[in-house]
């Protein structure tokens, strides 16, 4: 089989969550182990660390793998989903997997998978863990693709977890409530292995230290790196300086990743490095340079991701209310003429949440997204009009969308894409329904 035909039978053949929504999540972690067992247990001889949250995990990791890149280690990434290519998903010192070690896989253990019915991810997650157990990678960082205990990716012993935040998302699959969100989330604490909590919240803090303390696990929180942006702000990139406590970890920092959110999840990072590697001479030093080269190190796509200058255009698949607190406020504070919106949802978000944050002086376009989970664009349409905003649906593709509304737009004005993955990746890679 080529690259192409095992590629085109994973993604029609195999049940893919960010494809079709919840039918495609398998709950319990046997499928998954009869996998690792069936390729030789790879998750066993990796060094992990192990990243969830609702938002931030993303960011977390590539600055995690980053970090570790600038030590001069061999570093796995495992991340989802993917924005152009499959194999963004899985990289090592930022080179996604080659087509060839994808084919080699498959054929070497596709006939043993199929007794399995394995989701998309499951197999995914199968083959990050054995491609970077020959690799040897020094170490491998991995994302959670959803919620945490149950997750396929669960089935590791890391050298630390990370929980970045939590918010109401996928609440039919992890609980209608912080509190119960967050015990998803707690599941990837392991025995007398340390947990890092970034976003210190009073309904979920209980739940860890519960979690915590049952396993042994040392717990410890962001709540004294201080991430502060020097004035005045840019759009494009910005210059932090990090405290810790009264210690100053760095000055005049470069940070690339200019979207609000991001200040929590540098923290987040921080800390991580802090526990992980907490005997390094050169330790400030490296947080600093893995910040500034994060995107060169890892080539991370789709954080208020600049595309284009006149006018400034940028896309985020930042896609639930708690994501877009962060980027309606910047939305807002943007210097334009006139602000230009292109959002598109799938139907299980909370949309409602969403459009009450968005500011009002905008020009909204509704598109829908390549993905049998896009919501009806007019069904948004009537939401926010409903919020008094100004919005007009497209019957035309994302990109083709984009372009126009870019086309349209003065040198002066702004373009923000983004609402849902999907639209931010028909975006970058040109795609149209």
């Amino acid at each position: 089989m080529t690259y192409t035909d095992i590629i085109n039978e994973i993604f029609t053949a195999l049940p893919m969550y960010h494809k079709v929504g919840s039918s495609a999540y398998k709950e319990g972690l046997e499928n998954i182990e009869n996998l690792a067992a069936i390729v030789g247990n790879p998750e066993r001889r990796l060094r992990c660390i192990h990243v969830a949250g609702t938002n931030g995990k993303g960011s977390v990791t590539h600055l995690l793998s980053s970090f570790y890149q600038e030590m001069g280690m061999k570093v796995g990434l495992y991340t989802s989903p993917h924005l152009i290519d499959f194999r963004e998903r899985i990289k090592i010192n930022g080179e996604m997997i080659p087509r060839e070690a994808v084919v080699g896989f498959f054929e070497k253990f596709q006939p043993k998978f199929q007794q399995l019915e394995p989701s998309f991810f499951e197999m995914t997650t199968a083959l990050a863990f054995y491609y970077f157990a020959e690799e040897q990678v020094d170490i491998a960082i991995v994302e959670v693709g959803l919620g945490g205990r149950l997750d396929a990716t669960n089935i590791i012993s890391p050298i630390a977890s990370v929980i970045t935040n939590i918010s109401l998302e996928h609440t039919q699959l992890l609980g209608d409530t912080l509190a119960k969100i967050a015990f998803e989330k707690a599941g990837i604490i392991k025995p007398h292995t340390p947990v890092i909590i970034g976003k210190v919240q009073p309904e979920t803090m209980p739940v860890y230290r519960k979690r915590a303390d049952e396993l042994s696990a040392p717990i410890h929180t962001a709540e004294n790196i201080t991430v502060r942006t020097l004035l005045p702000e840019n759009p494009v990139v910005r210059h932090v300086t990090i405290t810790d406590g009264r210690d100053v970890i760095g000055e005049d920092i470069l940070l690339p990743l200019a979207g609000d959110c991001q200040l929590e999840n540098v923290a987040t990072f921080v800390r991580t490095a802090q526990v992980c590697e907490p005997h390094h001479p050169a330790l400030n030093r490296l947080i600093v340079r893995a910040i500034e080269n994060v995107l060169k190190n890892t080539h991370l796509m789709g954080r208020w991701q600049v595309v284009a200058e006149k006018p400034l255009t940028i896309c985020d698949t930042g896609h639930n209310s708690g994501g877009f607190a962060f980027i309606a406020s910047q939305l807002q504070r943007l210097e334009c003429s006139k602000l230009h919106v292109i959002l598109g949802f799938v139907s299980d978000k909370d949309v409602d949440s969403i459009i009450a944050l968005l500011p009002k002086r905008a020009d909204y376009t509704v598109v829908r997204a390549s993905v049998e989970r896009a919501m009806d664009p007019q069904v948004i349409a009537d939401k926010m009009l409903a919020a008094g905003l100004s919005v007009r649906c497209s019957d035309k593709g994302v990109y083709e969308t984009c372009r126009i509304v870019m086309a349209e737009a003065d040198p002066e004005d702004a373009v923000y894409i983004g609402g849902s993955t999907f639209v931010v990746a028909d975006f970058l890679s040109g795609k149209e329904r």
